[in-house]
């Protein structure tokens, strides 16, 4: 059966590895990626129809931060017909201190990993509606569960994303629409080679990726990936203040 699927940030990390899972299966897919960098993306389109004969694929130079230019893609990409899948995966990780001391970079961090992420949700879930199909996967972070000193404004951003995929799946409840909220850990990307540099454990990106691809394809509507951090963060979004805040977290 052809899939239909919309990659917004395709050229990520994260989700070069989850394009090539949908690639390497046995269907025909057509892939829509979005993405800022027009060579990066050609790149990705040669490696997936490398992979699988069946693909096609799109490559879209995109605006990340303007609502009309988001608007305007999005009901290209919808005129063309019902997508299958949108998986919404751009973001940065900007330096904690540097976005204390410098707001146009924490103006800047919070527009990617915040703002511009549920424009694109928003636009695609106006479409998915009139056509009462979809599904809509957004990926968020463990960050996001609670406001931690080490990376209060990337995590603040992840947060804003969390309310508005739930807002998204209240809205779609009774209907055909999936509405997916991944949650990786720290996972080991360019975007995290500063950490790994540090000490910090990153799960495989390959692994992640397969989570991610399992939980849009089952439909959840949260994934924390791996599992593990489910429990990881239920303890620390429960922890009670006069702890919380004797840990250099």
């Amino acid at each position: 059966m052809k899939k239909k699927i919309v990659i917004v940030g395709a050229t990520s990390s994260m989700a070069t590895h989850c394009a090539r899972l949908w690639a390497a299966t046995n269907d025909e897919v057509e892939f829509i990626l979005l993405g800022r960098d027009a060579v990066k993306l050609e790149r990705l389109a040669a490696d997936l129809s490398a992979r699988n004969a069946r693909v096609s694929v799109q490559t879209t130079c995109v605006d990340f931060e303007d609502p009309a230019a988001i608007q305007a893609t999005v009901s290209s990409i919808a005129a063309n017909g019902a997508v299958d899948i949108v998986l919404i995966a751009h973001g940065s990780l900007g330096d904690q201190a540097r976005c204390q001391e410098d707001l146009v970079l924490n103006k800047s961090e919070l527009i990617v990993n915040a703002v511009s992420p549920v424009l694109y949700a928003e636009a695609f879930a106006q479409a998915m509606e009139k056509t009462g199909e979809g599904t809509l996967a957004i990926i968020g972070s463990v960050a996001g569960d609670r406001g931690r000193k080490s990376n209060y404004v990337y995590g603040s951003a992840k947060g804003l994303v969390t309310r508005y995929a739930q807002g998204l799946q209240h809205r779609f409840a009774d209907t055909a629409i999936k509405v997916v909220l991944i949650k990786p850990g720290p996972t080991d990307t360019p975007m995290t080679a500063h950490l790994k540099v540090q000490g910090m454990r990153l799960d495989p990106v390959d692994v992640v990726a397969k989570g991610i691809v399992q939980a849009i394809e089952a439909g959840k509507a949260v994934a924390y990936i791996p599992g593990k951090w489910w429990v990881i963060m239920m303890i620390i979004r429960h922890l009670p203040s006069f702890i919380f805040n004797k840990m250099n977290i």
